[in-house]
């Protein structure tokens, strides 16, 4: 097929198809929409927008999703009428008509099962080269018979009217399930393209076929072995899945089926800010060209990028398709996980560096999805900012967090994996008292718990929180595994612990009506035992 009639698309002043990222990146400096780095990479601004737009992602209310939408969340679930939805269409589609625009066939999803086909039509070039990178690559008898199921529709140039068109302000990104289409416009934002697409696999997946979705990275060990890191922004996430002894099957977006793990993506989409060859060796190799580098400036006089920089945002972003990681995995399959990591930045230094849960409080963690990160980029800002965000990734989730969580224990369940939670924040003291937990110890006390080493340690219950936390590790000093002894005041550490206690409780509020009593005994409790 070479036309977008169907779509409404009759006149565009050019259509290209499926180009290659070699012509798209080509394009893009010659209409002055990006430079190149000194290492080939294409660099684009993303304009007013450096980030995701939560409060302008709207689902059309309809027969599919009136009934199984957590409405409640309205900070993340917002509905849009199904006539506006209709009008903004049209108004696109003919924004788009008399353009240059592009056209990519695409899939998500490695598991054949549950492969989905998406056709990703562009305004811009570099958008284009985006889905290419971020989405999965169809074969050349693929594309021969190329039927999407869903569409992306990206104008970044159109802004809306928000009086006539209902939407909050110029932007908005809006999900309709009937007619499969994710509408996208006012925001040249990248990601907006890959989380809307990340946003329906969490609607359609445990709704029709009962995969679980997840925020998180996963790799393989040479003997088959799927390991699953959670985590929010900032906790390590795509630093620890990314290990050289291990393939990587994916740093973002998975689902988990009755016979193993699959990435839903075909490419990475990696923070820059103070990124340098040393610490994130396979990132920085892949910044070559057919990447793209958002938001990023130079080294005055010079083409090099200065990653120290949050001169534009902080949220400086890389993407680049999975095989230039040289240890990705091909497909992006794994197996059943025998290991799931829960990391958490915690700046409290309350939380052990490595803890192993129930099932119970698995899920009462994974519901929790918390952090406590110091807000860097604010002048005075000392004290930690507490996060939760359900299941880790709160503003992707249509469904209510518990549908998530009871597909997580089924999971758990069968498959027998364990489960354990990473502090990879402060130890010894809060932020500003204590020290950032090394790098090497994490790493070592990951290596310990996916072969096995950490099955001949001894635990004991953490006297507040009730995770079970080892006495000895490999490569990890004693005194850190316990976190109450690494403070030089225990009783401000007791007082601290209960504070942080009382945050999880009082998060978990709003949960409590549809979640069982087993989860919710598996709280924390605000109360000392003897340690």
């Amino acid at each position: 097929m070479s036309t977008l009639s169907y779509l409404g698309i009759q006149n565009p002043k050019k259509l290209h198809w499926n180009l290659t990222p070699e012509e798209l990146v080509d394009i893009t400096v010659a209409s002055g929409q990006g430079t190149q780095n000194d290492t080939g990479a294409l660099v684009v601004m993303t304009g007013t927008f450096t980030g995701r737009s939560p409060k302008d992602k709207f689902m059309v209310k309809d027969s599919i999703t009136e009934s199984h939408v957590d409405w409640a969340n309205a900070n993340f679930n917002i509905p849009f009428e199904a006539d506006k939805f209709d009008a903004l269409y049209d108004k696109v589609i003919q924004y788009l008509d008399n353009k240059e625009i592009f056209s990519r066939d695409c899939i998500a999803c490695a598991d054949d099962s549950f492969k989905l086909p998406i056709r990703v039509v562009t305004e811009y070039p570099w958008s284009n080269l985006f889905a290419y990178n971020m989405f999965i690559r169809p074969t050349e008898n693929e594309k021969a018979d190329f039927d999407p199921t869903w569409h992306v529709i990206c104008a970044p140039g159109f802004k809306a009217d928000p009086a006539v068109d209902g939407t909050r302000q110029s932007n908005f990104a809006i999900l309709n399930f009937t007619r499969k289409i994710a509408l996208i416009g006012g925001t040249g934002y990248t990601g907006e393209i890959k989380k809307g697409i990340f946003t329906v696999l969490n609607f359609e997946l445990p709704v029709n076929h009962r995969v679980f979705p997840m925020h998180c990275s996963a790799n393989i060990g040479k003997d088959g072995d799927t390991a699953l890191f959670f985590g929010l922004s900032g906790t390590g996430k795509t630093t620890l899945s990314a290990d050289p002894n291990r393939g990587l099957i994916g740093d973002d977006e998975h689902g988990w089926t009755e016979t193993g793990v699959f990435n839903f993506e075909g490419g990475c989409y990696a923070k820059c800010i103070d990124l340098t060859a040393e610490k994130e060796p396979e990132i920085y190799a892949a910044i070559k060209p057919g990447a793209i580098l958002e938001n990023i400036t130079f080294i005055e006089g010079t083409n090099q990028v200065d990653y120290s920089s949050a001169k534009i945002t902080e949220n400086t972003r890389v993407s680049y398709p999975i095989d230039y990681i040289e240890n990705a995995v091909a497909p992006s399959v794994g197996g059943i996980p025998k290991n799931v990591f829960f990391l958490a930045y915690d700046a409290y230094g309350v939380l052990p560096p490595i803890s192993r849960l129930t099932m119970e409080q698995a899920m009462y963690y994974f519901m929790s999805g918390f952090t406590a990160k110091v807000a860097g980029t604010e002048a005075g800002v000392t004290e930690p900012q507490l996060t939760f965000s359900a299941c880790f990734g709160a503003p992707f989730l249509p469904l209510h967090p518990s549908k998530y969580a009871e597909l997580l224990g089924e999971k758990l369940q069968k498959s027998g994996a364990k489960v354990w939670m990473i502090n990879t924040g402060m130890t010894g003291g809060v932020y500003g008292v204590g020290s950032r937990m090394k790098l090497s110890y994490t790493r070592a006390m990951i290596t310990e718990a996916l072969n096995g080493g950490l099955n001949q340690s001894e635990f004991y219950a953490h006297p507040i929180f009730g995770i079970e936390i080892p006495k000895t590790c490999n490569g990890v000093p004693s005194e850190i595994l316990d976190p109450r002894q690494a403070w030089a005041d225990k009783s401000a550490y007791d007082a601290k612990a209960l504070e942080l206690a009382a945050a999880f409780n009082k998060n978990f509020e709003k949960f409590a009506s549809q979640t069982s009593s087993e989860i919710l005994n598996a709280a924390p409790k605000i109360s000392l035992n003897n340690h």
